[in-house]
């Protein structure tokens, strides 16, 4: 893999998700329901989290921000805030190639020094063919 670079995300994301039913089974599943859910939109910021929570394992979840105001919060679907400030991050171009190239760069992500134990691993999927892997500095 390669050294990681430093992403500041300016204010906090919400986004809107569908948890996948197992870890990593679930994942494309997650993703289909999502994308069958919310139609696509370049414009639309597609970013989904994942960290292990209490005796579960690893929760997955597939999700998606908000194009105008409450465009997604009227469909029910669950949210959570993906907090401000800095990021370790790793860029994948043409991850489809070779998905395993995002859980190559989260092993990496994860063994930083300074990462927010309790924050989550961000997959932000910036156009068709890339996506950015982060996990949060932390900053306290």
């Amino acid at each position: 893999m390669k050294n990681t670079d430093i992403k500041k995300i300016e204010s906090d994301i919400e986004i809107y998700f569908v948890t996948a039913k197992s870890y990593p089974d679930g994942i494309l599943e997650a993703f289909q329901k999502l994308h069958s859910l919310i139609p696509f939109s370049e414009k639309r910021n597609y970013i989904s989290v994942s960290r292990p929570e209490n005796t579960q394992g690893v929760v997955y979840r597939a999700g998606a921000s908000e194009l105008e105001q409450n465009d997604l919060k009227k469909m029910g679907l669950e949210s959570l805030v993906i907090p401000k400030g800095n990021y370790h991050c790793i860029k994948i171009e043409n991850y489809k190639s070779d998905v395993s190239k995002i859980a190559k760069a989260f092993e990496e992500l994860i063994h930083q020094p300074n990462i927010d134990r309790n924050g989550y691993c961000v997959e932000w999927y910036i156009n068709h063919n890339d996506v950015l892997c982060m996990v949060k500095i932390n900053e306290g």
